[in-house]
């Protein structure tokens, strides 16, 4: 008996723990994204059948062109992907000690009387936390492009690199929602995770903060290798970097051109690299000319 209650409660006290760390803001931060990225690739999935003339590629063009690697072989390498990348985000959050408990109680601790003006100083903290919150995002997301669009122009323009790791993206020549990570591993930690970490860590966001953040990026990400177009879609009248952008990159005539990811286009503006066919006539003589 008194065994039996022991194990019980060892158990019970495992799954709190457990429950506890999933609930936290370094949990949710590890585990909202991945959640996203399938919600937001079913929603387009789904966008796409309602709406066939605003894909990028027809669907029988799509089928033709991904010869080389099968829908199955797509999404087990994404859970490879996801899982590695939320083993990688676990470690972050644990060997980064974060003071914002500290923070918060010395805030809370020098605001708990009124001031002056009889203001107790609610709405100036609101305003604040959010200037700060907007400004860590720009920065995670610059930083995020920056670290990306390098490591990826390197992956193409290294041959080794190209021929054994990055080539498995780009198996994928008419990309589509889900397969947005479908990356080689050591890729997906070199490009994607270390990326991730170094905006994270750059922009000094909390945890829950990091919440929101990654969230966006993946749904940025995957819109980004949707395959459709929707001309009213709120990224692609924000963002020059979108699926049209990056559906180019895929392209034969593309993989020297349009490496920034996933947010802006100023590295590829400033460094030559950026080229929008005018219209589709263009895109065809070009890929035409290059194969």
């Amino acid at each position: 008996m008194t065994m039996c209650m022991v194990i019980t409660t060892s158990l019970a006290i495992s799954e709190m723990g457990f429950m506890e760390i999933v609930a936290s803001d370094e949990g949710l931060g590890t585990i909202v994204p991945i959640i996203a990225y399938w919600l937001y690739a079913a929603l387009i999935v789904s966008m796409e059948k309602s709406f066939p003339k605003h894909k990028i590629r027809s669907a029988e063009e799509q089928h033709n062109r991904n010869h080389l690697v099968s829908k199955g072989t797509v999404i087990k390498g994404v859970i490879l992907q996801q899982a590695l990348q939320a083993f990688t985000a676990t470690l972050l959050y644990i060997l980064i000690e974060s003071d914002d408990d500290d923070s918060a109680a010395h805030v809370t601790t020098s605001n708990t009387g009124q001031n002056h003006d009889g203001d107790d100083g609610t709405g100036s903290m609101i305003i604040t936390m959010l200037v700060t919150t907007a400004f860590q995002f720009l920065k995670g997301m610059v930083v995020m492009d920056t670290w990306q669009y390098f490591m990826h122009r390197y992956m193409h323009e290294n041959k080794f690199l190209y021929k054994h790791v990055h080539s498995q993206h780009h198996r994928l020549v008419a990309p589509y929602a889900y397969a947005a990570l479908y990356n080689h591993p050591l890729e997906g930690l070199l490009v994607d995770t270390m990326g991730g970490a170094v905006s994270f860590l750059a922009s000094g966001m909390s945890p829950r903060t990091s919440i929101f953040f990654f969230s966006f990026a993946t749904i940025k990400a995957v819109d980004d290798h949707s395959g459709v177009n929707f001309p009213w879609h709120p990224f692609r009248l924000l963002f020059r970097n979108n699926s049209l952008y990056h559906d180019v990159h895929h392209q034969l005539y593309g993989t020297k051109f349009n490496f920034s990811q996933p947010f802006f286009v100023f590295w590829d503006r400033l460094l030559g690299t950026y080229y929008m066919p005018s219209s589709t006539e263009d895109e065809i003589n070009k890929e035409s000319k290059d194969i």
